[in-house]
């Protein structure tokens, strides 16, 4: 009973942040900046395209195509910049948008891809990490994060020229990509009892947020987990998402891979 009545006020509070998000009639720098901006070039590495976000689409009378050989992609156009107003909210492909990420969104590249811009005013140069659809203003070609914006010199400005060039890291071969994967994350939420009301949990939150999630089941016990993912920043957002919304408790869980397949052994991270 107490789980159903966390996850109902999950909800409620996810349905508010959703209202306050719309009701922001411009976008936004963050009021209060962290210690930190981390403005360090997103990592290119290969990838397989996300199973949500990849697929063409319309949008106000428009049809917009993926690109299906994007490698040698260069284009040059206009690029703005998103914050505050999207900032903790799902991206296109299924993650969640933090504006102090090496982030960006793009109309039709592939999700996720590496892109290196160039500011054109200045000569300021940033690899992002697009995971996201947009911009759809005008003619703009590109949406940077807050943090990819500072680094470019494009807060200042709102928007900018700039020249992109697409990173395509050559994907490994087949044992090196497996035994390249030695972990799965996941974020666990829930413990239970109640295998049917752990499956009803889940459900509802994978539609309230998006996330894919898990029931791991040990000793009687339901536990019900974001995940599985395979990249550590990712868990760690599905992790602070869990956290806004009334799962203060929320702790990311490491498991060993075996012959990729998650095993049984785990450890809670100290790093919550």
């Amino acid at each position: 009973m107490r789980a159903i009545v966390i996850l109902f006020a999950m909800l409620l509070s996810a349905c508010s942040t959703q209202q306050g998000r719309y009701q922001m009639a411009d976008d936004q720098a963050p009021e209060r900046l962290p210690e930190q901006v981390h403005t360090d070039d997103a990592q290119p590495r290969y990838e397989p395209y996300s199973l949500a976000g990849n697929k063409d689409y319309t949008l106000n009378g428009q049809r917009y195509e993926i690109l299906r050989e994007p490698r040698g992609y260069q284009e040059a156009g206009i690029a703005s910049w998103y914050g505050q107003k999207f900032h903790g909210h799902k991206t296109s492909n299924g993650e969640v948008y933090d504006m102090y990420s090496m982030s960006a969104a793009h109309k039709t590249l592939p999700l996720p891809s590496y892109v290196e811009v160039t500011n054109q005013n200045n000569g300021k140069k940033a690899i992002v990490r697009v995971n996201d659809r947009g911009p759809f203003h005008n003619e703009r070609l590109i949406d940077l994060s807050y943090a990819a914006a500072k680094k470019l010199g494009v807060l200042q400005t709102g928007t900018a020229p700039v020249a992109l060039r697409l990173i395509s890291p050559e994907k490994p071969a087949q044992d090196e990509w497996h035994s390249a994967r030695h972990h799965a994350y996941y974020v666990q939420l829930l413990a239970l009892s109640d295998g049917l009301k752990a499956s009803q949990s889940a459900e509802q939150l994978t539609k309230a947020h998006g996330l894919p999630t898990h029931i791991a089941r040990r000793d009687q016990v339901y536990r019900v987990r974001f995940g599985p993912f395979y990249d550590r920043g990712q868990a760690q957002q599905a992790m602070q998402v869990a956290k806004q919304h009334q799962l203060p408790g929320a702790f990311i869980v490491t498991e060993a891979l075996v012959n990729d397949d998650t095993s049984v052994t785990s450890a809670k991270t100290n790093n919550q």
